[in-house]
């Protein structure tokens, strides 16, 4: 299946029914307190259901005969009172138990959907916006919790009840319960219409709210560039158009609702109070007609209305849930997960020699950004990558830290294809220092810490001073414990890059990735980057990533790359000599204005 197709499945709504029932498959665990619930409901739709038969005894049995016993009356009075109360306190605790229920489930959801989001591949986020994701985290099960606390238990509670008032209205009058029947058809077929329609401005609500996060968690992320382009009026433009989409969405929803939801039930329920009076009216032209029978009915019709006017409010509730969960349910079956180990066994990385082999790779499946990759690295070597935006060094690294799949050829570590490691051997034995460091909320110290929670106090310590940085972490003002803001906000660009130093160190690697690792470190910091580097290397394989050249004059062999291909291989003098791409890139970095000219005027440039 293409990517293409893959992504409009993620998007396109699920089977209605089908959905349903997986929301349901999540209360399997809580049956033993959901079947107490139950008895309590049933127990509590009892109690209401009494009531009105015991007023239809004292108006027919006492009140007409004008039969006044003190003592029946009071059993039916205090009868009636106690099922009152009972009711309310029954109602009570399985309301709370149906919501508390409701909560666990919906908090067991929100785990499985951020720990599906945490296992999917590097590909997947790459083709969708971080703020469609965090909309089906938070929005869509937020949306879901609201189906488990106020509609499911709303719809058994009140579904229950009625089938308690059908069987009262059978016990009063056969023919006329009868007649009522037929108000359920009428009801059903307003539910289905409603569903109908609702779910396709639901569906197109959910997205353009998926939409509208992405849009804000964008310019929020890019707000500095925004402003200073003054971009403003322009992004505050899209973002209108898609909230006035959003808007219409809605509009449509509520139109349908004031259309279909309670004044389409109040009509029915005005029919259904004709009939009824009508039967009594027909009927006492040949027989006395018992006014306790007459109120029952009537009281059983209003009762019988409500909450159906109350399922039916909740039914718009209902239907967004079922888009949102469908929306969760696909996230959840995407299968675009990362790469994992493939094959039995756990072989472990101990020298940390790579190789790669004719690997190429592609990420749509249709153009290679690498072909035919070979190279070696061994124990203690640097290997150094260079060359163009686009000509693939990045790439390597990626598939070097196994991030995506499709490889074509191999990749061994330790003379053992990369697939046969577990995922937690290759983190374990890896580290990456980017290009922008990401850093956590939190404290220094926790950042460092990141990879591992076990390291001590001490060797936390040991990490910052390798690299350099206790001497700036040491002048903030809590030192270890100092607060970091979002991305690191709170910090220089080079004391980011010096912390996501320490947190590599602290892992102790055997294989040491850099992608440009000292861009963003000033000249002087450079300098002791560099004499941490060189500690660092000793006894490490190295693959760095260089756009300064002068970074990786000393590395054990340097590969050029040019459109996905390594055009030219060696270290630094034996490039020089060659006078190829190598050559010319140098030039053009020593600033030589004769040199420069004849470089830039070449086929090169």
């Amino acid at each position: 299946m293409s990517d293409k197709n893959k992504e409009s499945l993620l998007f396109e709504p699920m089977n209605q029914k089908l959905v349903f029932k997986r929301l349901i498959t999540y209360t399997k665990p809580h049956i033993r307190w959901l079947t107490i619930a139950f008895v309590l409901l049933l127990l509590g739709t009892g109690a209401q259901i009494l009531g009105p038969i015991l007023v239809k005894i004292f108006i027919d049995d006492y009140l007409t005969p004008r039969i006044f016993d003190f003592q029946p009356l009071l059993w039916l009075g205090a009868g009636y009172l106690g099922l009152h109360f009972a009711s309310v306190a029954i109602t009570y605790v399985q309301l709370f138990l149906f919501q508390k229920i409701a909560l666990q489930i919906i908090q067991q959801l929100r785990i499985d959907v951020f720990e599906k989001v945490q296992n999917l591949g590097l590909a997947f986020f790459d083709k969708f916006p971080t703020g469609g994701l965090v909309s089906r985290i938070t929005n869509d099960t937020e949306t879901i919790k609201d189906l488990y606390v106020s509609v499911l238990s709303n719809y058994v509670q009140n579904g229950m009840f009625l089938i308690g008032v059908f069987v009262a209205m059978f016990y009063l009058n056969v023919q006329l319960a009868l007649f009522c029947l037929f108000i359920l058809p009428i009801l059903l077929i307003l539910m289905q219409a409603y569903r109908r329609f609702s779910s396709k401005f639901y569906a197109e609500m959910s997205e353009k709210l998926s939409q509208l996060n992405a849009k804000i968690s964008e310019s929020i992320q890019g707000m500095t560039v925004i402003q200073i382009f003054r971009q403003e009026k322009r992004l505050r433009k899209e973002f209108e158009k898609i909230n006035d989409e959003h808007q219409k969405a809605w509009l449509k929803s509520i139109k349908l609702d004031g259309l279909l939801l309670r004044p389409a039930v109040d009509f029915v329920s005005i029919m259904a109070l004709v009939l009824v009076l009508s039967f009594f009216g027909i009927t006492s032209f040949n027989s006395p007609v018992e006014i306790g029978v007459l109120y029952a009915f009537i009281n059983y019709l209003d009762r019988f209305f409500e909450p159906v006017n109350q399922m039916m409010m909740r039914l718009s509730i209902f239907q967004q849930a079922i888009v949102s969960a469908s929306r969760v349910f696909r996230l959840l079956d995407h299968d675009e997960i990362a790469p994992g180990q493939k094959g039995e066994g756990y072989p472990l990385i101990e020298k940390g020699e790579v190789e790669f082999r004719n690997v190429s790779f592609s990420y749509d499946g249709k153009h290679e950004v690498l072909k035919n990759i070979s190279f070696t690295a061994k124990k203690g070597e640097t290997i150094a990558l260079v060359g163009h935006t686009g000509s693939g060094k990045s790439s390597i690294i990626n598939l070097l830290m196994r991030f995506y799949p499709g490889v074509k050829g191999d990749i061994l570590l330790d003379g053992v294809p990369i697939e046969k490691f577990t995922n937690e051997e290759l983190r374990k034995k890896m580290g990456l220092v980017l290009q922008d460091p990401f850093l956590f909320v939190g404290t220094v110290e926790d950042n460092i810490r990141f990879y591992s929670h076990e390291l001590t106090k001490e060797e936390i310590i040991h990490a910052a001073k390798f690299v350099h940085a206790e001497s700036f972490i040491k002048n903030l003002p809590e030192g270890y414990d100092a607060k970091i803001g979002e991305r690191g906000s709170t910090l220089s660009s080079g004391q980011r890059q010096l912390l996501s130093f320490a947190r590599t160190i602290a892992l102790n690697p055997s294989i040491l990735v850099l992608d440009e690792a000292t861009a963003n470190v000033d000249t002087e910091t450079e300098g002791e980057i560099q004499k941490a580097l060189e500690k660092m290397r000793l006894g490490r394989t190295t693959i760095a990533i260089a756009h300064r050249l002068s970074t990786i004059q000393d590395a054990d062999q340097i590969l050029v790359l040019h459109q996905g291909e390594i055009v030219e291989r060696g270290n630094h003098q034996e490039l020089i000599k060659q006078g190829g791409l190598y050559h010319k890139m140098y030039l053009l970095q020593q600033g030589d204005p004769e040199e420069i000219e004849q470089v830039t005027t070449s086929e090169f440039a």
